[in-house]
């Protein structure tokens, strides 16, 4: 049976306990058991989070310590899978430069606030996450992100959609969901769910996080199964941080 910790925080405004329950229901529903922690001491041990499958990050904003930073950077590297939605993941530790280069990106604006009406554009329609999805409207957040270009986009949002600063640029299709390694470990994100709910009205977001989240959780397998190891990883590693 794979496992799966679920930490869940912030700011409340995100829903964490909503969401960290939607996302444990989709994870038990494939025979994970799920541990769901409200606290940042759930990342303070090294060897607990390397025997999980998957990680799953519902905490906006607030502060990681850099031991808890290399503590997830390690269990990542060694292929535990990362995932994680909007805020709960991309706007998790603003502070943390290490985080955001292990997820892919970080939040820096939503235009317009909640409740603007956009388009969410199927990009790479090969990959089994996306397999059989269709273009879908989505009434939310407009997430504005940085991203690391080494990101495989699965979804895209054309920005803009509301007058702002930001539309002296020419438009710019900007990723929804996307996915990256980080050493033997596989990273998914979403930036849909600035509410529960947004997985209600917009179906496709629940079926892309649920197969965001499966898709991380088997890093660790494959890599056993290819005799892969972190070896190649570690002295760069030491040197970055």
């Amino acid at each position: 049976m794979k496992k799966a910790l679920i930490f869940q925080g912030g700011w409340d405004g995100h829903e964490p306990q909503l969401v960290s329950k939607r996302f444990a229901g989709m994870l038990e529903e494939e025979n994970f058991a799920v541990t769901v922690t409200d606290t940042l001491e759930s990342l303070s041990n090294v060897d607990d989070l390397l025997n999980l499958d998957l990680i799953v990050a519902c905490w906006t904003m607030s502060e990681l310590n850099r031991e808890y930073s290399n503590n997830v950077s390690t269990a990542v590297g060694a292929g535990v899978g990362l995932a994680g939605c909007h805020g709960g993941m991309c706007d998790a530790f603003r502070n943390d430069v290490q985080w955001q280069f292990i997820t892919g990106a970080n939040w820096v604006s939503h235009p317009g606030g909640d409740g603007i009406n956009y388009t969410v554009n199927i990009a790479s329609s090969s990959n089994p996450i996306v397999a059989g999805l269709s273009d879908f409207p989505v009434c939310s957040e407009h997430y504005y992100l940085h991203v690391d270009p080494a990101i495989e986009v699965l979804a895209t949002t054309r920005f803009p959609v509301v007058p702002y600063y930001h539309i002296s640029n020419k438009p710019v299709d900007m990723p929804v969901a996307w996915t990256k390694m980080w050493g033997l470990g596989r990273v998914f994100y979403n930036s849909l769910g600035h509410h529960d709910d947004v997985f209600d009205n917009s179906p496709n977001a629940a079926i892309l996080m649920k197969r965001g989240m499966l898709w991380a959780a088997e890093g660790k397998a494959f890599a056993k199964e290819h005799g892969l190891t972190t070896k190649r990883f570690l002295e760069s590693d030491a040197k970055m941080f």
